[in-house]
């Protein structure tokens, strides 16, 4: 994936000026480059970009006849709009292993649910990997029909992604749990507490 971006020369609030134009604010960085790149884009562009790659595929930045492999490491937002407002790219090599999280989808039907037995959670939404840049994974699917009981329990030490990658969280986090669902008998011995509690007021 590639995003055509132009060098910027506007910094501090004159930036403003160019997000009224649809236009958004960026910086380049890594370990290879010296100073700091300024950059802008089209917001439109960038958008359609980001919801394919998200911040764990690597893309490619091209301004003056340059290519710059890069991860989208931070994504500014405006507290109240949302509108995308500044973005950070981490310039990769292709031949240098990096770390990124990846995001956690949960797949599948789970039993427990099934049987209205309780509602299956997710814990942790990513989950921090190491690898080559062409060998990051784009999202970690999670097999819910694995949660048979209510006690059951995915943690990160569970999930294999091959020898390409490596995972750096705790293997003993917890990923995927199951909240139970309140019996019949507590659900009233709740109401009755709750009625005795209004009354006393």
């Amino acid at each position: 994936m590639n995003l055509k971006v132009q060098k910027r020369d506007i910094v501090g609030k004159k930036v403003k000026r160019l997000r009224k134009q649809w236009i958004v604010p960026g910086v380049v960085y890594g370990r290879h480059i010296d100073n700091n790149i300024l950059v802008q884009f089209n917001k439109i562009d960038f958008l359609k970009v980001y919801r394919q790659a998200w911040e764990s595929t690597p893309i490619t930045l091209e301004w003056d006849g340059i290519k710059e492999l890069v991860l989208i490491h931070d994504v500014d937002t405006h507290p109240v709009t949302d509108e995308v407002i500044h973005v950070d790219f981490l310039a990769v090599k292709a031949d240098e292993k990096v770390e990124a999280e990846v995001p956690v989808v949960l797949v599948g039907e789970s039993p427990v649910e099934k049987n209205n037995l309780g509602r299956v959670e997710l814990v942790k939404d990513t989950i921090l990997v190491e690898a080559y840049p062409q060998d990051l994974p784009h999202e970690i699917k999670i097999d819910i029909s694995k949660i048979q009981t209510p006690a059951d329990v995915i943690h990160v030490g569970d999930i294999n992604l091959g020898d390409k990658v490596v995972i750096k969280d705790d293997p003993e986090e917890t990923i995927v749990t199951v909240v139970e669902f309140e019996s019949e008998e507590e659900q009233e011995e709740t109401t009755e507490s709750s009625d005795i509690s209004e009354e006393n007021k």
